[in-house]
């Protein structure tokens, strides 16, 4: 088993997915160079800025973020996205693996909008994240407007 589904990772989950809970994020890497066993590595109470700096360009990580926006001058809406981070310098044979790999990660952290592939912190932008979530919303008040 890849430790996915260990106390502490199902712990965190429920946290970011908690509306009482001020952590917003989880980051999940592998336990070492070789094998598949994962560890909760970090969480946080910073977003999608605060997750970003916290990967690793040599590994592969997953995260799991809260993202709270508005729809209008009255709602908000509160949607969860999972991340795949591809560091530019992990090992091809790590890289080979994620598509199997993170099956296990997707049981676990099952309950979300969108899913986020990255290999540059870049494409953790805060706006265009939110901006895929109101697409997978349905309904977007603001015209495309973030």
């Amino acid at each position: 088993m890849s430790g996915a589904d260990s106390p502490e990772i199902l712990s965190a989950y429920d946290a970011v997915r908690s509306d009482k809970s001020p952590t917003n994020w989880l980051l999940i890497s592998y336990q070492g160079p070789t094998g598949n066993q994962l560890v909760l590595t970090k969480t946080g109470e910073g977003g999608i800025s605060e997750l970003a700096e916290n990967l690793d360009d040599a590994q592969v990580q997953y995260g799991y973020v809260r993202v709270e926006y508005a729809n209008d001058a009255e709602s908000r809406r509160v949607k969860f996205a999972l991340v795949i981070w591809i560091g530019a310098n992990t090992k091809v044979m790590r890289k080979a693996r994620v598509s199997i790999e993170s099956g296990a990660v997707k049981k676990v952290l099952a309950h979300h909008s969108i899913q986020v592939d990255a290999d540059d912190k870049r494409d953790l932008d805060e706006k265009e994240i939110v901006a895929r979530l109101r697409k997978a919303g349905g309904a977007d008040y603001n015209g495309g407007r973030g």
